[in-house]
């Protein structure tokens, strides 16, 4: 994307995600002129019983799943932390580019990953049906939609999920609390169903002139739902072409 200038010079935007990719976030609004504000409305924690996730991986490792499905980067996480060694007779799907990148940086191969469509409704729609067989595991959030078991399920799969993480909310430090109040913070990134219900928990009421951009039409559809007006949304679910939509919106409106 080519722009002149600094689009965004004068706004403050709210990144709701910190670590590796709220910094890398950050430094692509800089570039466009932005004041980033890193304030994580979610974080992640273990599962309450972490029985059921200990006895899926260690089937995992005995090769009892032909497939793994990662749809997330914090799933990478609890894989590698947890040190599994995926057995070559499984396969691994990943939802879109953002997770294959993370799954292949912790070494872990990725077998196919939706093209046109990087979400669990694109992962279904465009899944080889010369691999529709076997067993799937699938770790997710326990929060996660069933769209992906479900659709799975339809294909033929006998599919197993199994939490692998808690999303937990994050209040906000009162100072970006008060910032987006006043309308300070002038655009909001909402980078998730989890973060959409989060912010409107925590600002029943956002100044009307306050831009919300959403990564994707899910996102967007989800955080309509938690009763968020949504004024832009990415093509693709990945930052750059998250901030790629900010930036067209300030420069056309």
């Amino acid at each position: 994307m080519t722009v002149q200038g600094k689009p965004l010079s004068g706004w403050r935007v709210l990144v709701p995600r910190g670590g590796a990719w709220g910094e890398d976030v950050a430094a692509g609004l800089r570039a466009f002129g932005a004041v980033p504000v890193i304030a994580p409305l979610i974080n992640f924690a273990s599962a309450e019983d972490p029985t059921p996730l200990a006895n899926a991986l260690h089937e995992l490792q005995d090769g009892q799943f032909d497939w793994l499905v990662v749809t997330s980067a914090t799933t990478v996480d609890v894989l590698s932390g947890q040190g599994v060694r995926v057995p070559e007779s499984t396969r691994i799907a990943a939802v879109g580019e953002t997770t294959a990148a993370a799954l292949q940086l912790a070494g872990y191969p990725v077998d196919f990953v939706p093209g046109a469509d990087n979400s669990a409704r694109g992962l279904v729609s465009e899944w080889p049906a010369s691999e529709i067989r076997g067993r799937v595991l699938i770790p997710q959030s326990d929060v996660a939609e069933p769209t992906l078991v479900a659709g799975l399920s339809r294909l033929g799969f006998a599919v197993q999920f199994v939490t692998a993480y808690r999303t937990v909310g994050v209040p906000l430090a009162p100072n970006v609390l008060t910032d987006l109040v006043s309308g300070r913070i002038g655009g909001v990134l909402v980078t998730s169903g989890s973060v959409a219900r989060q912010l409107s928990a925590q600002l029943p009421q956002l100044p009307a002139a306050t831009v919300i951009a959403c990564i994707g039409p899910r996102t967007a559809f989800d955080a309509r739902a938690a009763g968020l007006p949504v004024h832009v949304i990415a093509e693709e679910r990945t930052a750059e072409s998250l901030i790629e939509a900010l930036v067209d919106y300030a420069v056309n409106g």
